[in-house]
């Protein structure tokens, strides 16, 4: 017993070590945000909220938010659709070559990042799609996709589709019955999809750099093209405002995955 005690509470003291050593690194900008001085510096020998009024301030800086902001929000609408009419199609249908489809969706998660930026580089640019704001819908609507609908294909395979026909047995339309039952039931996964699409499109550089143009560029874009080329603290500000709008939407994820399996 006594053993068993012991394993159990070093597991938990590796854990947070393991935690630290993953957070510790990224949570430094955010003193370094705070820094007074012209040059990145931890710890900051200064305090000063400059970097946070350059970064809302600055036109470079403030439009490449709004431009991340906008779009992500947009692929958050065009990915939740698609993603969740794809889930049904996959959950509720057989066909021949199912699982060769099933592993198209989720092929954005495991191929690198790189080759699918090549990828839509040479197709977009073809298409006359590079530098265009339906491009960057497209291509993080593509890199969006799989999170939605592994969420919600997970709410489905848990759905109990007897309600469904009672639904249908009581009269209600199909659409009356997704309305008043499938939907309020899957509602999570729909949400925790569309959360984790804001954050995937919100975040993504590797596509963006790819497809951008200098009147349409992107945060983390911006960032990238600041680390470069300048050395300049506002980077710090404006990392920070990514992570905690990241983290604020992952944990609204969280909650809603955690709501779902309590339902």
């Amino acid at each position: 017993m006594r053993s068993a005690r012991t394993l159990r509470r070093g597991l938990a003291v590796f854990g947070v070590l393991v935690g630290l050593w993953l957070v510790v690194p990224t949570l430094i900008v955010v003193p370094i945000s705070f820094s007074g001085e012209d040059s990145f510096a931890f710890p900051p020998s200064s305090w000063s909220l400059r970097h946070y009024t350059t970064f809302f301030t600055e036109s470079s800086w403030l439009t490449s938010l709004l431009v991340s902001l906008q779009l992500a929000l947009i692929v958050t609408v065009v990915a939740t659709v698609l993603g969740t009419m794809a889930a049904f199609a996959l959950a509720r249908t057989s066909f021949v070559g199912k699982g060769t489809v099933d592993g198209l969706f989720l092929a954005p998660l495991i191929v690198p990042g790189i080759v699918v930026a090549v990828a839509m580089y040479a197709a977009f640019l073809g298409w006359g799609l590079v530098g265009t704001p339906v491009g960057f819908v497209a291509a993080h609507s593509v890199l969006a996709l799989p999170f939605v609908t592994v969420n919600v294909t997970a709410a489905l395979a848990g759905f109990d589709r007897t309600l469904e026909r009672a639904a249908a047995g009581l009269g209600a339309s199909s659409f009356t019955t997704f309305r008043s039952v499938t939907f309020p039931l899957i509602r999570p996964g729909i949400l925790a999809g569309a959360l984790f699409a804001f954050v995937t499109s919100f975040d993504e550089v590797v596509v963006s750099l790819f497809i951008q143009s200098p009147n349409l560029q992107t945060l983390p874009v911006r960032m990238f093209n600041s680390v470069t080329n300048e050395v300049d603290p506002t980077i710090a500000a404006a990392s920070t405002v990514v992570l905690v709008i990241s983290t604020a939407l992952l944990g609204l994820a969280s909650i809603s995955r955690r709501n779902r399996r309590h339902a």
